[in-house]
């Protein structure tokens, strides 16, 4: 499910947390699945335990996932409420960032916004 590419600038426990979070959006982890322990997916993806438990940690602090002690880890109830307010902004803060290099290389307006519809639509594809 997971793959890591040890040549990515992204670190390997941003990429366990976007592709979980993936996962999710794309309907293959829905609530109340499971996911491997700590131990067991880093073994399977050849990384840390501290890797897969920073992850992990910080999918929790977003409510991606709950653990339940001696139990495991799950995919959380999505509660529909959306983000809160600092949450929007930490978004909206990458957003900017990344539309600004966007257009700082040269990328105009209309191939912009072809581009959100474009991810929007396959990152919310049911």
């Amino acid at each position: 499910m997971i793959q890591i590419n040890p040549t990515s600038n992204q670190p390997m426990f941003e990429q366990i947390i976007s592709q979980i979070k993936m996962a999710v959006l794309k309907g293959y982890l829905k609530p109340g699945d499971s996911i491997p322990s700590v131990r067991k997916l880093a073994m399977q993806l050849s990384v840390t335990p501290g890797t897969v438990a920073k992850a992990y940690s910080e999918l929790e602090h977003q409510e991606v996932i709950v653990t339940i002690r001696g139990k495991g880890a799950y995919i959380a109830e999505q509660k529909g409420k959306g983000p809160n307010e600092s949450q929007r902004e930490r978004g909206f803060v990458v957003f900017r960032q990344a539309c600004m290099e966007m257009i700082y290389m040269g990328i105009r307006k209309e191939e912009l916004k072809n581009e959100i519809d474009a991810l929007y639509n396959e990152l919310c594809a049911e």
